[in-house]
This record gives structure tokens, sequence and C-alpha cells, in this order.
């Protein structure tokens, strides 16, 4: 029954499968969570909403601040978000050139 199955490409299969099937996915949602920016109300961290809290006490806590992104995390975002497109745009042009 061996001699019917490739070892090596099924591993290169299964290598591949799992860096673009999780791998890209990840790279997205990593980007997606650099390039969030912080929740603050009055200069400390919102830990979110408690299940004490109503809508009369976030209206007395006042407006809540997003603040931007750090360079740094702006810098990473982009570099995870243009893999992501990269690796799209690699596999539409593999794909339509007639790669296989």
């Amino acid at each position: 029954m061996s001699s019917f199955i490739e070892w090596g490409a099924l591993g290169q299969v299964l290598v591949v499968g799992l860096l673009v099937g999780a791998g890209i996915p990840a790279l997205f949602a990593l980007g997606l969570r650099l390039l969030a920016g912080t929740t603050t109300e009055g200069g400390a961290p919102v830990a979110g909403p408690t299940p004490e809290s109503d809508e009369a006490d976030a209206a007395r806590r006042g407006p809540v601040a997003i603040a931007r992104p750090t360079p740094a995390r702006l810098a990473g975002a982009v570099a995870c978000l243009g893999v992501v497109v990269g690796a799209i745009a690699f596999g539409l042009v593999f794909l339509v050139s007639g790669g296989h």
C-alpha cells in the first residue's frame, strides 16, 4: 500500500497547508490586533463592562477615548497586513498563470 503514497509530497502538502491555512489568518489577526488602539477612560485602561454597570453609570463616567497605536505597532500592523495582501496576490497570480 505504501508504494501508492508519496510520503515526501504528502508532507509538503501538509506543511504548506498548515502555513497557508493557519499562518495567513494568524498574521491577519495579529495585524488587526496591532492596529487596534487601547481604550482609556480618564487616563486609566478600561477593563470592559461589568455585570453591575448600567447605562446611567456609563453616562456618568464620561467619554471613552481610543488612543492611536504607537508608530512601532503601526509599522508591525502594516508589515503583517502587507504579507497577507502579498500572499493573496501571489496566490491569485499563480492560479491565473496556470500553476498547479
